[in-house]
């Protein structure tokens, strides 16, 4: 292949047959992803037939994760993270010391030496956030708290496989692999270092960028160019990234995730992601195809028990975990299912792992493949474990009586009170979430003096609504037990300000069982769901859109009218 062309060549074939393949998926009901994740497979060195250059399309794969987790970034804001800090931070560490230990387990019965066994189990305990990010947007979770949760979760999971990745080496001598100089009399300084570049990086971003980028953005738009306006972006988005991997040791993903909440602060944050969105998902693609052109499907013929029980591990043994933990820190079992079936995969983390594995001799070829084996398997059945969630929930809570006990639990968050004045428990608000949205309809409520009581599934939030004497209580508000428990039947209105409108349906009917005379607020954010609800008769329903249309068209009236 001549090398002037080779960039053109891989890229021609990776999107010509990932369209291909993707649309057969899709008309098979099979997630496109799987046939993206076929399409690098052929045209892999581990086929017959054409090879496409691997190492460019790692490189293309990484524009790829660095443009979609900037994306994510300008959905996220610092505050949403910090405030799921709680469950997030101890839940990820005890998942992957809980997976970690599972895999080198299995690494040491298959008679592997320890720092294989170490390495193997390390790299499947570090789930995907490209993949999670892509099933919670396009479910429509990102925004709710589960999604707040599984994100913050795998965040601190990047961050620890950064921490991992820069200390392997130090340890490598003492495992079985190659030293690095004298790293090894050195381990307590390269940890220091690592912890502060990542916490200077981290300062930067808020102290620095916070304030640098939304300027920028600024006036890049005051140019009125929007060519120069998507190349801020995009040069934000990838030169972040570069510089955080080369300056403080982060990786592509973190430093671009980054790079996008702080741009978030911005008011043209909307138009920065509209504008980002075509070459994110084009170099999506060329992510999940680069995957599969570094899997042999030999693995699969020469150890299929071993790739299986790979598999195993990481779709039920860490996802098994996952859910558990949440459980155990008394979150609703929606919550657990939902970080149960993010957990569920490996992927770009674990590629990068595995190849540091490779090259201090801890990881072989065979190794490398195993862990790309469950990757692939895991990644291409992630999309069908997240369609099992509210299956699966339903099932759960009708049978299973221990799963109760450890959702609610002799939680005090899960009830209202003793000390909870009645007068406000007849004719309140019932209100479902305190985001952005819910937290204004309570300062409203507040100025008339109007009682009310908060469902919120953020633990932290309740607390905090607690200490202010706000009635609140913890859960999924589509468990009856919870709304039960803001007194829904003596409520005179249930104002849902959540986005999750699969769960609203279930609020409502909840609730209209309860008190049939109960009035019902939604609240939505697409024209066809609010038909679709406004057919189904749930309610008063309220669009985004819509509203600031109706507010701003009310405000020009007004003034054109005193003119």
């Amino acid at each position: 292949m001549p090398h002037e062309v080779s960039l053109i060549t891989t890229t021609a074939a990776a999107f010509g047959l990932a369209m291909v393949l993707g649309f057969i998926a899709s008309k098979l009901k099979i997630p496109p992803l799987v046939g993206y994740l076929i399409a690098g497979v052929i045209i892999g060195p581990a086929t017959p037939g054409f090879d496409a250059d691997v190492e460019i399309a790692a490189q293309l794969a990484d524009i790829g994760i660095m443009l979609l987790m900037f994306g994510v970034g300008l959905h996220f804001s610092l505050e949403e993270l910090l405030s799921v800090k709680r469950i997030a931070i101890p839940g990820a560490i005890m998942q992957i010391i809980f997976t970690s230990s599972v895999g080198t387990g299995m690494g040491l019965f298959w008679g592997w030496g320890i720092g294989t066994a170490l390495v193997f189990g390390i790299s499947l305990s570090c789930a995907s956030t490209v993949v999670v990010l892509r099933a919670l947007e396009a479910r429509g979770m990102l925004a709710t708290i589960n999604g707040h949760i599984a994100a913050g979760w795998l965040v601190v999971e990047d961050i620890v496989m950064v921490l991992v990745m820069v200390l392997l080496p130090a340890f490598s001598s003492l495992l079985g692999g190659i030293g690095h100089g004298h790293a090894d009399a050195n381990l307590w300084t390269t940890l220091g270092i690592t912890l502060f570049k990542v916490a200077a990086f981290i300062i930067l971003m808020l102290v620095v960028g916070r304030r640098l980028f939304p300027k920028l953005l600024w006036q890049m738009a005051r140019t009125g160019s929007r060519e120069l306006f998507t190349l801020c972006v995009i040069a934000a988005a990838i030169g972040v990234a570069y510089g955080s991997s080369k300056l403080f040791g982060v990786s592509f993903a973190l430093g671009a995730f980054f790079a996008g909440m702080m741009m978030r602060e911005s008011e043209f944050s909307h138009r920065a992601a509209e504008e980002s969105l075509p070459l994110r998902d084009a170099f999506s693609v060329l992510f999940f195809v680069s995957v599969g052109m570094l899997f042999d499907p030999n693995v699969l013929l020469e150890h299929p028990w071993q790739a299986l029980t790979v598999a195993a591990i990481i779709m039920f043994g860490k996802s098994l975990a996952g859910a558990t933990l949440v459980l155990l820190f008394r979150y609703p079992l929606n919550t657990a299912l939902t970080v149960g079936s993010s957990l569920a995969q490996i992927g770009e983390f674990s590629f990068i792992l595995a190849g540091v594995g490779m090259s201090l001799h801890l990881l072989s070829a065979e190794h490398q493949n195993l862990i790309l084996a469950g990757a692939l398997i895991s990644i291409s059945l992630n999309s069908f474990v997240f369609t099992m969630i509210e299956p699966l929930q339903a099932w759960i809570r009708t049978k299973s009586a221990l799963a109760r006990k450890l959702e609610m639990r002799d939680d005090p968050l899960a009830q209202l009170p003793m000390s909870t004045d009645q007068n406000l428990l007849t004719g309140q608000v019932v209100l479902v979430g305190y985001g952005r949205v819910g937290k204004r309809i309570t300062e409203a409520l507040n100025e008339r003096g109007i009682p009310y009581v908060v469902a919120e599934q953020n633990r932290g939030i309740v607390e905090t609504l607690r200490v202010h004497d706000i009635p609140a209580v913890s859960g999924d508000a589509s468990d009856p037990e919870v709304l039960i428990q803001a007194h829904i039947h003596r409520a005179g209105m249930l104002v849902i300000a959540t986005p999750d409108s699969f769960a609203a349906r279930k609020m409502v009917e909840t609730a209209r069982l309860l008190n049939p005379n109960i009035e019902v607020v939604v609240r939505t954010h697409s024209d066809e769901e609010a038909e679709l609800l406004e057919k189904e008769g749930i309610g008063k329903i309220f669009m985004g859109e819509h509203e600031l249309a109706r507010g701003m068209s009310q405000h020009i009236l007004s003034r054109m009218k005193a003119t």
